[in-house]
């Protein structure tokens, strides 16, 4: 959102803080500001100018023009406009000379675009009324910090601000004497007052169309709105001055003198001002006519009755809409506004007749000889009585942490709008403004912090509250899941954090059915529309995106798969799913992500499992840890992606509850151990791990450890075999081996296996 300083001074009587001493206050006291951009520069050297003559130059098309300016005196510019032309009244800029063509000029007459007046580059200027057309730096502030005030909207509505930041009075532009009385010529007609609170109109005759002043389209490009025509125009000004939402229609293509707001009728369709046609439900409301829809209520007009160069006749239209009805409208079109924004923040009702007694002020300007026709016609429901609460002042001391006098409390709250009047020694009782009542100030905690923000945050020392304090008790869970993480971090591997929602097309690649899912009543996107029953698509989403970054990496995540159940709420059940990526992958990020497994559960154990449709058919397995199955371990299937994709995927609950709570201590060996190696000749397809627990049962009780070193396949040995090399460590905690023991152990592991038919190679 964006705020003109000059616009802002216009209602604070003798603002003289700097534009960047403004910016830094209003981020500490009101929203957080984004940066400052200063625009039309060249304006504050401008003046009106005449061109007197113009002749061509040779070889060339710009030409030389003498001008009269209204400051510099007589000057000869060379301009390459194709309307400057003798007897144009346009603008000068003094630039300083240059030679161009030979030809000495003197500076330049300036178009609308150079100017920062509008976005018209094609021309010059034609007409030198730039009257309230100066320098101007715009503050821009983040959308986000004033989502739950809708009086930011507007520039009235920070103009309070800044007034009450700054200790200066507030001017209000409105004057709502100016709206005529008497019956109207339109009626209005409102289906349901809570999706449409007020709805207010007005018409005018003999208005002629045209472009703004040159004053209106500045203010307007300044803040990034685009100048269309004077009527356009104006009802974008007032929705940036007062944060009122405005509409112009053309009366005499509407249909009857009846404006309905209603609920859209099956299969009804528009085409909107941005030339899109829009098929409407009945949760959509909408403005009709007569013959049917001619806007979307709180979004956007008909292009049916849109202002053109041949509207003569307008009705100016202002209402209030129910901000969750307009929301939903917005998403349901795939159509987000500059009016939808406001309207969906709950607009102030007050300010529908607000906003027309400015139309009254503004159109004598805009569109001289415009005639108002008749009065206002002005539906709507009863107005709520302004919420009154009260306010202790010792209340608002103690909960700030610092001492603030009951007169600035109420100097404060008065400066921001809010009626105050003592009731009792040192109690106020605040009556809460209409603008700051419909979803925003509530409470006598919500007041507090409004003079918290004023006094200002860093003027209160901090102090640790004086409260007895207690160790929580620590959740079992959560420690477990942060050794997890920690682990993985330190393995190398960088963790992500996924939406839990996944779309229909994701789920079936992975073999899920999309009814099988918890689905989104209201998802934040289209391909959201599932909670997910895995991590697995996401973490399949992560790899294909960095691998466009990346030819190798480490990455995983701790999250929840989400789970339908017959009834009542879904089940939830924490996961682990780690994957490496490799480009040019020989596959060994398995074994790498086995070994990474091992550090979270020793011992593990990995089996064959037959593969899922996601998964490499020939390497692919269960994991198994103290006799349970916790997890699987497989590559992606090639087709999913280029390259290799290591994945583990572990149920952290099952994980969990086999962890052992108690942790035994093992004294140091005192005696030395004996290591030697071994390898077996066995068939290609046998398990490494079925090997090494034979190994284990022949070496015996004085069997330290067994370690996996290699294997290997090709000549010397025959087709269809591997030689698995092991290292075996022995020893006794008593005494040392000697030779002959340890040599006994090996000769009677060798002896076993080759009873059980395996070949040695020893």
């Amino acid at each position: 959102m964006k705020f003109s300083y000059n616009w802002i001074r216009e209602y604070v009587d003798g603002l003289d803080i700097l534009p960047a001493k403004l910016e830094a206050l209003i981020t500490m006291k009101t929203a957080e500001c984004e940066g400052i951009e200063e625009v039309g520069a060249y304006l504050g050297s401008a003046c009106a100018a005449r061109v007197e003559s113009v002749e061509p130059i040779a070889n060339s098309h710009n030409v030389k023009a003498r001008v009269e300016t209204s400051k510099y005196g007589a000057k000869t510019v060379v301009c390459g406009a194709s309307n400057c032309r003798a007897g144009l009244t346009t603008v000068y800029v003094p630039l300083g000379k240059k030679i161009i063509h030979g030809i000495e000029s003197d500076g330049m007459l300036a178009s609308g675009a150079e100017l920062g007046i509008n976005r018209d580059g094609d021309g010059i200027v034609e007409g030198a009324a730039i009257a309230g057309c100066e320098p101007d730096s715009v503050i821009e502030i983040d959308n986000k910090s004033i989502n739950h005030r809708p009086d930011l909207w507007g520039h009235f509505g920070m103009a309070r601000e800044v007034a009450a930041i700054s200790r200066r009075s507030l001017g209000d532009p409105v004057k709502l004497e100016l709206l005529p009385g008497g019956p109207s010529p339109v009626k209005v007609a409102i289906a349901d007052f809570d999706l449409c609170a007020r709805f207010s109109a007005l018409v005018f005759e003999n208005v002629k169309v045209a472009p703004s002043p040159l004053w209106l389209q500045y203010r307007l490009s300044a803040i990034g709105l685009n100048p269309i025509n004077n009527i356009v125009d104006l009802t974008n000004y007032i929705m940036a001055e007062l944060a009122q939402p405005m509409h112009a229609y053309d009366r005499d293509r509407l249909n009857g003198d009846t404006i309905f707001v209603r609920p859209a009728r099956d299969g009804e369709r528009i085409v909107a001002l941005n030339e899109e046609e829009y098929a409407l439900k009945p949760s959509n409301l909408v403005i009709a006519d007569a013959a049917g829809t001619i806007g979307i209520a709180g979004v956007i007009g008909g292009l049916g009755t849109a202002i053109s160069e041949k509207t003569t006749n307008v009705v100016f239209e202002s209402g209030n809409f129910q901000a969750a009805s307009v929301r939903r409208t917005s998403v349901d079109i795939k159509l987000r506004t500059d009016a939808s924004m406001r309207f969906e923040k709950s607009q102030d009702p007050v300010n529908t007749v607000r906003g027309l007694a400015r139309v009254v002020e503004l159109m004598q300007e805009v569109s001289p000889g415009a005639r108002l026709v008749g009065g206002l016609v002005d539906q709507k429901r009863p107005l709520p009585e302004p919420p009154e609460v009260e306010l202790p002042i010792e209340w608002v001391v103690r909960k700030l942490g610092r001492e603030v006098a009951g007169a600035e409390i109420r100097d404060i709250l008065q400066s921001l709008g809010f009626g105050v009047r003592e009731v009792r020694p040192d109690v106020l009782l605040v009556t809460i403004p209409s603008w700051r009542a419909t979803k925003d100030i509530s409470l006598k905690d919500d007041l507090v912090e409004e003079v918290g923000r004023m006094v200002g945050y860093d003027s209160i020392t901090p102090v640790a509250p004086a409260v007895l304090d207690t160790v929580p008790l620590q959740e079992e869970s959560r420690a477990f899941h942060r050794a997890a993480r920690a682990m993985f971090t330190a393995q190398g591997f960088t963790e992500v954090h996924n939406y839990s929602f996944v779309s229909e097309d994701l789920a079936r690649k992975f073999g899920f059915e999309p009814d099988d899912h918890v689905r989104v009543a209201n998802p934040i996107a289209s391909d959201q529309n599932l909670l997910r029953m895995s991590l697995l698509p996401e973490i399949y989403g992560n790899i294909t995106q960095n691998r466009k970054h990346f030819d190798a990496f480490r990455l995983f995540e701790i999250g929840r798969e989400i789970h339908k159940q017959p009834s009542g709420l879904p089940r939830e059940i924490t996961h682990l799913v780690a994957a490496i990526y490799s480009k040019e992958g020989d596959g060994a990020d398995l074994f790498e992500l086995k070994r990474t497994a091992e550090c979270l559960m020793p011992g593990a154990e990995t089996c064959p499992g037959a593969a899922r449709a996601y998964e490499h058919p020939a390497r692919s397995g269960e994991i198994l840890w103290r006799g349970k199955r916790v997890g699987r371990m497989f590559e992606l299937y090639p087709n999913l992606l280029e390259g290799r994709a290591a994945v583990l995927d572990l149920d952290l609950e099952v994980v969990q509850k086999l962890r052992s709570r108690d942790k035994t201590y093992t004294p140091l060996r005192r005696y030395p151990s004996s290591q030697f190696d071994l390898s077996v000749i066995a068939g290609a397809r046998e398990l490494v791990a079925d090997l090494q627990s034979k190994l284990k049962e022949f070496a015996g009780e004085l069997l330290e450890s067994i370690e996996y070193v290699r294997q290997y396949s090709g000549p010397p040995l025959p087709e269809n075999t591997k030689s698995v090399s092991f290292r075996l460590t022995v020893g006794s905690p008593e005494r040392t081996l000697s030779s002959e023991e340890a040599g006994a152990i090996r000769a009677r592991i060798i002896e076993g296996m080759r009873g059980l038919g395996y070949e040695l190679r020893v």
